[in-house]
């Protein structure tokens, strides 16, 4: 039987999300009831939104509709998309420089593999952007593909640069739905509703990260897709938490000990929650100076002893090192070099 909504609210999806997977199965009137059950869920329960299902239980529906229809699209699109199709996407954007380049990569190759939609990169004086431009009038008509549109790219966008993309704003080509409270985990940003494209919106200075994640860590992520890519948003880890705060406080670059302060706990219980995440303090802080530098020696002329000091080293020839650790060039060859992003 279903798992009732008793249960902690963070490890539930609504019923009218598992409608949504399998929302283009219904449509052409097939019967889910034989998927619905593999997964542990009553299919006298679909049409009843008091009800949630755990997490897994989503995920793994999700994992079995793609291996029965041989179809990472869920019969949602006119042509399938064969079983690798994503991470071919993902295979792409690994091998570029930036954000911007790993997402012109992804976009690209999507194209080559249906024609009902697209994303289209836009840029603002302060804002990036993907809208969502569909070509079948059908397709358009189905809430769930502009959501799990949004959530598989953005989950895959963030993974590339480490982990941390906030959102600025999502907008959606809908009327609010009723159970638009349920966005709140998955769409953790402002909406806008009734707009002209389905879009998400970023500050324009993050498409300059450098992508971070390399074949054998692009591998692992795609094993676990179905969990990584659509589960709800649960609240962030301490990795998350941390290269928020240091972003926040750049360029005063507080130390573990501060950070731990700041996040209400000691030093040392701070760095065994970092170490369960697969990761250090200094890690993390290096992966933010890293980031910074890439983008300052890409669009400006600022002094390398100002960036180093921005930057929170000793000196220029610390900050040297350490960029030659990070990405196998001196920053001055680096920008004598014009290694600029991809357009």
């Amino acid at each position: 039987m279903t798992e009732k909504t008793a249960s902690p609210p963070h490890l539930r999806v609504g019923m009218v999300f598992v409608r949504g997977l399998l929302s283009g199965l219904l449509a052409r009137g097939v019967d889910c009831s034989p998927w619905l059950r593999t997964v542990g869920i009553d299919p006298a329960e679909l049409m009843q939104d008091t009800v949630n299902v755990t997490a897994h239980q989503y995920a793994e529906l999700f994992r079995v509709l793609i291996r029965d229809l041989d179809d990472e699209g869920l019969s949602l699109l006119n042509r399938r998309m064969k079983p690798g199709s994503f991470a071919l996407q993902m295979r792409a954007a690994v091998g570029a420089e930036t954000l911007e380049a790993a997402i012109k990569r992804m976009l690209h190759v999507l194209r080559l593999l249906n024609d009902d939609l697209e994303f289209v990169y836009r840029e603002t004086d302060r804002l990036a952007g993907l809208e969502l431009h569909f070509h079948d009038p059908e397709i358009v008509q189905n809430r769930f593909v502009h959501e799990q549109h949004l959530r598989i790219y953005w989950r895959a966008m963030a993974w590339l640069v480490g982990g941390n993309l906030p959102v600025v704003r999502f907008d959606f080509a809908f009327p609010r739905p009723a159970y638009a409270e349920g966005y709140n985990r998955i769409f953790p940003a402002p909406w806008t509703f009734d707009a002209r494209y389905t879009a998400m919106w970023f500050e324009l200075e993050r498409m300059q990260h450098a992508v971070c994640r390399d074949d054998n860590a692009m591998r692992e992520f795609i094993a676990h897709s179905p969990f990584n890519l659509i589960l709800p948003r649960r609240d962030l880890g301490y990795s998350e938490r941390v290269r928020v705060h240091l972003r926040h406080t750049v360029p005063s670059w507080p130390d573990l000990e501060a950070t731990a302060r700041v996040l209400n706990m000691s030093p040392s219980s701070l760095q065994r929650h970092l170490a369960a995440e697969g990761t250090t303090f200094r890690e993390l802080r290096d992966q933010l100076r890293r980031d910074i530098a890439i983008f300052k020696l890409n669009t400006s002329q600022t002094s390398l002893g100002h960036l180093a000091s921005e930057l929170g080293f000793a000196d220029v020839a610390a900050f040297q090192r350490a960029f030659k650790s990070w990405t196998g060039y001196p920053p001055g060859e680096f920008r004598r070099a014009g290694k600029k992003p991809e357009r």
